[in-house]
């Protein structure tokens, strides 16, 4: 309540500056003046739920304190609810985490930038000759910096290009392996653009590797293997959203769960309302 409304704030139904009091009976607070109520959870990860907040809170700092992801089975396990509960708790966890997150351009133009690894990586399915039943994920991640990571529907140069565009800033410089759909990108994107051949064993070459990525994808992977088993295309992307935090936040660890609890969406502000005829009406 205090996070998103503050202690004192402009009622919505009587349009003056009044303290709010909580209802003892409902999850909700009222004016001092008219009785109005609000519900601080509306618009957050605990709408609607019946689950104790006490819960929610805990479930999310397990999310801050695992490296491989929590399982909806054991989040079941530890708070002692449904199967079905938990599985809904992880996914608006992952989703406001995401939120929470957010995304910028990455890399830049300048001497002190760092340079940007683009690749690809592929995720479920059966790995079999002809057909294409993978996930393709498209990763852009900054050297000692944050990552981007889009679920795609194919690694054709026409999805691929247009999503680095997006992401990296024009001019920046990018490193990749020798898939011939990144030669495209110094003419599209005006990107410094240079690759290492992983089919000649080539893993480095000068300034020019993507090890930094593939350390990334290999934690992911490790994390929906070992601890998820699997994950279905349509949720996938939120996966890469829970990851993307906790990388991205790796240098400050101790603000992960900090973020999410002070990160809600403030509620609109309202002007408090004057008398008409003047300052001495009644």
């Amino acid at each position: 309540m205090r996070t998103r409304y503050g202690k004192r704030f402009v009622c919505y139904g009587c349009q003056r500056e009044a303290n709010y009091h909580r209802v003892k009976s409902r999850r909700c607070y009222e004016c001092e003046h008219c009785g109005h109520q609000v519900y601080p959870t509306a618009g957050t990860p605990f709408e609607k739920t019946r689950t104790s907040l006490r819960d929610w809170f805990y479930v999310m700092f397990l999310f801050c304190a695992s490296r491989n992801g929590v399982a909806a089975k054991e989040v079941q396990r530890q708070i002692g609810v449904t199967y079905k509960t938990a599985w809904r708790m992880c996914h608006e966890i992952r989703k406001y985490m995401g939120s929470v997150d957010g995304d910028r351009p990455l890399g830049g133009t300048g001497a002190q930038d760092p340079a940007v690894e683009v690749d690809e990586a592929f995720i479920g399915g059966k790995d079999k000759r002809g057909e294409d039943d993978k996930a393709v994920i498209l990763g852009m991640i900054e050297r000692d910096g944050d990552i981007v990571t889009r679920l795609i529907p194919d690694r054709n140069s026409r999805t691929v290009i247009p999503q680095v565009r997006q992401w990296v800033k024009e001019g920046s410089t990018v490193y990749t392996d020798e898939a011939p759909l990144y030669k495209a990108l110094p003419a599209r994107g005006g990107y410094d653009h240079a690759s290492v051949n992983h089919r000649k064993k080539e893993w480095r070459r000068g300034e020019a590797h993507t090890n930094t990525i593939e350390a990334f994808w290999s934690n992911l992977k490790r994390g929906i293997q070992g601890t998820y088993v699997w994950v279905s295309r349509k949720h996938l992307q939120k996966y890469l959203w829970e990851f993307e935090y906790r990388h991205n936040l790796r240098h400050a660890p101790w603000l992960m769960f900090e973020a999410l609890l002070v990160s809600f969406q403030k509620a609109p502000r309202l002007e408090p309302s004057r008398p008409k005829g003047g300052q001495n009406a009644r």
